[in-house]
């Protein structure tokens, strides 16, 4: 049998105490691995027909163009950078597709100034062209960057004019004389901006505190970013590992969907079943009809209900219940919910 080549994420996510705990994630899909909250070599330990390849999400969107990868798990920003990369420094274009979010990993990619009398990317833009030939971009994200600041230089009718661009370690000698300077940097971005290294800087950010701390302003919000899966779609064409790349998302989304959710089992006398059947729609608490059991004297229900609803939180639900003649009310854990098979989009 073929095997499905799944890109590893090392760093945070690989860490069972950080990030989005992947491992733990893979495990509850009934994919557990050896080896990879280590460092690797990773291994399915349960399933010879999915191979583990560590690597850092930066190249795993090259690798799926490539075909040395069929699956990656990634963040959108590291797929888009490559991307991208392949386009403006290469142009070579490849396309791939993302098959299923992980709801976890969250980050947003913004363009940073220290101007606060400038409010969007292109009023800071219009600023420097009046003075300067060379437009300096401070980034982790470079290529990312590029298209961004060209994209709003045609928005402002200065793109003819700043055509050139040089992706660069950060303060190598300039390879333009006029045009988009991207300096590529390993962090730190605000502290650039904020010492007039760079004109403008596109950060990756979470909460936004580090920029605030440094009195810079958010310009624009260029990319939200989270962890999914992501797939050259030529895989499609491989009937086999298509099915393995079917079993591997049905089984994730499974464990995604159930985050948060609980199932509650109860009974009720069939004659307050109608009663608590009405509190259940009238909330929303089933989808088509509710899950029961009709006995000769009693009703029993299950229900899913999302813990973070605070409109219908798991308190008053219980609550109300009982106040409706629910008995036995037990709340259990879900590792996994998968409503069907057509909620893959494949």
């Amino acid at each position: 049998m073929d095997q499905l080549i799944i890109g590893m994420p090392a760093g945070s996510l690989a860490n069972p105490s950080r990030g989005g705990n992947l491992v733990k994630l893979l495990e509850k899909a009934g994919f557990r691995t050896a080896g990879y909250e280590t460092g690797g070599p990773s291994s399915f330990t349960t399933l010879n027909y999915f191979f583990g390849w560590d690597g850092r999400p930066q190249e795993f969107g090259s690798q799926l163009g490539i075909g040395e990868l069929d699956v990656a798990i990634a963040g959108d920003d590291w797929i888009q950078e490559r991307i991208l990369e392949l386009e403006l420094e290469y142009k070579t274009g490849i396309h791939l597709e993302k098959v299923l979010s992980l709801n976890r990993g969250g980050v947003r990619l913004v363009g940073i100034i220290d101007n606060k009398e400038l409010n969007t990317t292109e009023e800071a833009l219009e600023a420097i062209c009046r003075s300067r030939d060379i437009i300096t971009v401070a980034t982790e994200m470079p290529y990312l960057a590029l298209n961004w600041i060209q994209n709003s230089l045609k928005k402002i009718g200065r793109y003819d004019d700043y055509s050139d661009f040089s992706v660069q370690k950060y303060k190598t000698p300039p390879r333009i004389r006029k045009g988009v300077l991207i300096y590529e940097t390993w962090g730190k971005t605000e502290a650039k901006i904020k010492n007039g290294a760079a004109d403008i800087g596109l950060e990756i950010t979470q909460s936004g505190s580090a920029i605030r701390n440094y009195g810079l302003k958010i310009i624009e919000t260029v990319l939200e970013s989270e962890t999914g899966i992501y797939i050259n779609p030529n895989l499609k064409l491989d009937k086999e590992k298509c099915e393995l790349l079917k079993m591997f998302l049905i089984n994730l989304y499974g464990v995604v969907n159930a985050e948060n959710k609980v199932m509650i089992l109860f009974n009720v006398e069939n004659e307050k079943a109608a009663g608590i059947e009405k509190y259940l729609g009238d909330n929303e608490l089933f989808a088509d009809e509710p899950t029961k059991n009709t006995g000769k004297q009693f009703t029993e229900f299950s229900i899913q209900v999302d813990v973070e609803n605070r409109k219908q939180s798991l308190a008053r639900v219980r609550y109300e219940l009982a106040k409706r003649g629910a008995a036995n009310i037990n709340t259990i854990p879900i590792d996994s919910s998968i409503r069907d098979i057509n909620v893959l989009k494949l």
